[in-house]
This record gives structure tokens, C-alpha cells and sequence, in this order.
């Protein structure tokens, strides 16, 4: 139901002009700490690789880091590209996030490099196609190691291999996806899945949405079909001053899209990014943030690719040159959605804990 479903953050950990990686991940801590006093339901990272761009590289080790200010968002990756890790060794570190934040963690699985070829080469030591089809076979033995055992699993390999000594509980696992493979293949093994419609946004996340409801079969972990779509957002008071605080992540898909991406601009530095281009028609194109203006007309936005999709939950992702524009996104949504949450702070500035954007009695 629209102005019901629940909100979460996604966080590609963006380094913008003159920062560091230190200060991009001091940003994210202040980013994540904020969405879990606001209610928020989810932080993910991303994983991406030797790019100026993103410091987020390693989900698992920023997650332990980003999640100790924390006391209830679930912490999980958006995603782990599989491909590129033993899945053995995925298992260990999400068993031990869940040992140290239990009932919190969520482990969300990709198929793509997340970089380019010569850092896959470096990452994978393997670019052989056989490595990407194995994905099927890496996410279901991934799946055994972590709790959710299938009829198709080894049972012997389980007993001799343990990720975790007196696992207590198991971190949720997630498929991620931009086409109608992840959906299907969400579908088949019966888990919740993500459409990234925050970068795949010539790609019909509805589409995605009814091949995966259409072809689920219930599993040992979930019943029924569970969907969340990402998509990007940034608000303001004004839609100029919202247009123009987009002006970066604008910048950032045109710099992507050429191969050439550099740190995040400042507003003002996008605009002179684009005011340099002899053609600026492919500059125009690009997107960038889907949902830019008010805080009313992102928080709509957001409740019409809802009815389009019959999306569970929303991940809200952005790319902000200075993280306090993504805080008062959230803050101003989580306003909007939940007032009563929000009059509700207390003195610390701290919002109740009640899940924004869910009803309150679910």
C-alpha cells in the first residue's frame, strides 16, 4: 500500500571532491546512524572496485564498521557480486556480521563484476564464462552454508564445513538484479528479491516484479513472494535548489557512461562540468537522480512506482556530493510518512523506533 511500505537505504559510500576515503565512510556512519534513528528499515552497501568514485569496496568489513552506532536497521550488502568470491568465504563473514548484530544482517547477491575487466582479472584471478553461469550453483551452495538447506544440497559437504560454531540464527538472503534472470532465479529458490532501478532505469522494474510473483515457489524461508525495488531520490525545499543538488549525480552517470568517472562534483562544479561540452544532448539525457524536487513530490514519486510495482519495500539510494543533502531526504520523508514518529524525538534529536512507512499496527 502506498504510503505504508517500508524505507531503507542504500549507500554506494560516494567520495566526493576533496574528501577522502576516511571522510566518505565518516559520512556513511553519520548517514546510517540518522536512518536508524529515523526508523528506517534496511542500510545496505554496494560492492564496487578500483574506481575514484565509490569507497565502497568490501560490504562485510564496512558493515561491521558502519553498523556499531546502530541498534535496530537491519545492515546488509546490495550487493555481494558473488562471482567474485568463494562463496565459503562470504558465508564466514556474514555468519560472523550475524554474530555480532543478530537478527540484523541481510546478504544481498549479485551476478555482475561490479568493475571493469582488468579488475575482475584481479579480483576473480578467473574471467572464464563458466565462472558467471556457476551463479546458480554458487548462490545455492551459499544458501546451505547459511542455514537454508535444500534436498539439492551435499549434505555430508554441510556437516564437514561449518562458516560459524553454534550459528544461533542465519543472516537473510537476498538476490539482486536488473533483468528478468535475477527475478527468475529469485523465483526459483523461493527468496526475496531487489530490482535495481536506481542505475537500470530504462528497464521496466514492473516487468521484473510480475515475472517474479508469477514464477515463485515457496521455500523453507519464505512463503510468499517478497519484492523490494531501489530507486534514486534526492529532495528540497524548492524543485531548483533539488534540480541543482542533482546536478552531481547527473555528472556522475555521464562521467560512468564514458568510462571516465572522477569524485563526486559539487553542485557547482557539475554545472560547470556540463557548461564546458560542445554537445550537451547526451549530458540532458542522462537521468541521474530518478526522484528530485519536494519532499512531496519524491515521497509521491516513491508511492507511484509502489502501485506500479506492488513493491514490499523501497531503497532509497543517492549520489550527494555532501551526505547532509541524503539526511534531509530521509528525514523529510520520514516526516511526511510517520508525523507522529517524528514529534515524537526526543531530546538527543532521536526518532522513535517505529519501522517509517509501515503501518503501525503491522
Amino acid at each position: 500500500m502506498p504510503g505504508t511500505t517500508k524505507l531503507s537505504v542504500l549507500d554506494l559510500i560516494p567520495v566526493s571532491e576533496g574528501q577522502t576515503s576516511a571522510d566518505a565512510i565518516a559520512a556513511s556512519r553519520r548517514l546510517v546512524q540518522r536512518a536508524d534513528e529515523l526508523g528506517y528499515h534496511r542500510y545496505w552497501v554496494a560492492e564496487h572496485h578500483n574506481t575514484e568514485l565509490v569507497a565502497s569496496t568490501t560490504p562485510p568489513v564496512l558493515l561491521a564498521a558502519l553498523g556499531a552506532g546502530t541498534s535496530r536497521i537491519r545492515l546488509g550488502s546490495g550487493g555481494v557480486m558473488l562471482p567474485n568470491h568463494a562463496p565459503f568465504v562470504v558465508a564466514e563473514q556474514f555468519a560472523a556480521l550475524e554474530s555480532v548484530y543478530p537478527g540484523r544482517i541481510d546478504l544481498g547477491l549479485g551476478r555482475a563484476p561490479g568493475t571493469d575487466p582488468f579488475t575482475a582479472a584481479a579480483l576473480r584471478r578467473d574471467l572464464s564464462r563458466d565462472r558467471v553461469d556457476e551463479f546458480p550453483n554458487d548462490v545455492l551452495e551459499l544458501m546451505g552454508f547459511l542455514g537454508d538447506v535444500r534436498d539439492e544440497h551435499d549434505r555430508e559437504v554441510l556437516n564437514r564445513l561449518r562458516v560459524t560454531p553454534g550459528a544461533a540464527t542465519h543472516p537473510e538472503i537476498w538476490l539482486l538484479g536488473s533483468s528478468l534472470y535475477g527475478a527468475e532465479l529469485a523465483a526459483a529458490f523461493g527468496l526475496p528479491y531487489t530490482f535495481a532501478h536506481h542505475f537500470a532505469m530504462h528497464a521496466d522494474p514492473k516487468a521484473a516484479a510480475d515475472h517474479y510473483r508469477e514464477h515463485f515457489v515457496p521455500s523453507p524461508v519464505l512463503a510468499e513472494p517478497h519484492f523490494m525495488v531501489s530507486v534514486s531520490a534526492i529532495s528540497a525545499d524548492t524543485v531548483e535548489e533539488a534540480t541543482r543538488l542533482a546536478l552531481p549525480s547527473r555528472a556522475a552517470m555521464h562521467q560512468i557512461r564514458f568510462g571516465r568517472p572522477t569524485r563526486v562534483l559539487t553542485p557547482d562544479g557539475a554545472a560547470a562540468y556540463a557548461a564546458r561540452m560542445q554537445d550537451r544532448s547526451l549530458f540532458d539525457a542522462t537521468t541521474g537522480t530518478q526522484l528530485v524536487g519536494t519532499p512531496e513530490m519524491v515521497a509521491d514519486g516513491i508511492d507511484r512506482l509502489v502501485e506500479r510495482t506492488g513493491a514490499d519495500e523501497v531503497l532509497l539510494a543517492a549520489t550527494t556530493h555532501d551526505v547532509e543533502v541524503r539526511i534531509r531526504t530521509i528525514e523529510a520523508l520520514a516526516e511526511l510518512r510517520d508525523p507522529a514518529a517524528w514529534e515524537s524525538r526526543d531530546s538527543a534529536g532521536r526518532a522513535s523506533h517505529a519501522t517509517v512507512g509501515a503501518h503501525p499496527h503491522n
